[in-house]
């Protein structure tokens, strides 16, 4: 190294100096090399596992009930109804990071301070059929008041009168 390293100034190359670039069709074979057997075929695998993640993600939450919302959302959206499916569910629902109860009461929180009450009653009643308390539901919902203030909470607390206790198996 050149004793004026530090200064920042760049040194001129030398004739010896052979930088590879890798342009055009170069790029593209070690592209496909790093690749190796990864294929279409591999790549609707991985989807097909990431759905078939998510219906179980689905199922467990649900209590084998289904989604009718994402169900009548796949008749027009099916690319929307694949993302939720494969992303929200497959992805992110079906990471073990955090335990079910903890996961629905962290989601139930989040739709009340949102304001979007339809998917908080969805998510409470995945949370009351996973072993949450509606005490523990409560709880959440008068955090509320101090994250997004007395008008969600109290819209979240009347929605919340309107969940069902889960039907025993």
């Amino acid at each position: 190294m050149s004793a004026n390293w530090w200064s920042g100034q760049p040194q001129a190359p030398t004739e010896d100096a052979a930088i590879p670039l890798l342009t055009g069709d170069t790029l593209s074979a070690v592209c496909l090399g790093l690749l190796g057997s990864l294929t279409f075929a591999s790549l609707d695998a991985v989807g097909n596992e990431r759905h078939d993640r998510g219906v179980d993600v689905m199922n467990h939450l649900s209590g084998g009930a289904g989604q009718p919302v994402l169900e009548a959302l796949r008749e027009d959206y099916p690319f929307l109804a694949d993302g939720i499916t494969e992303y929200a569910l497959g992805d992110v629902w079906g990471r073990d990071g955090l335990d079910d109860r903890t996961r629905q009461l962290a989601v139930v929180a989040a739709f009340a301070a949102q304001g979007n009450l339809p998917y908080m009653k969805v998510h409470a009643g995945y949370a009351l059929r996973l072993g949450v308390t509606r005490d523990e539901l409560k709880e959440v919902v008068y955090l509320t008041t101090v994250t997004a203030g007395f008008p969600r909470a109290i819209d979240a607390a009347q929605a919340l009168r309107e969940v069902p206790d889960p039907v025993a198996p």
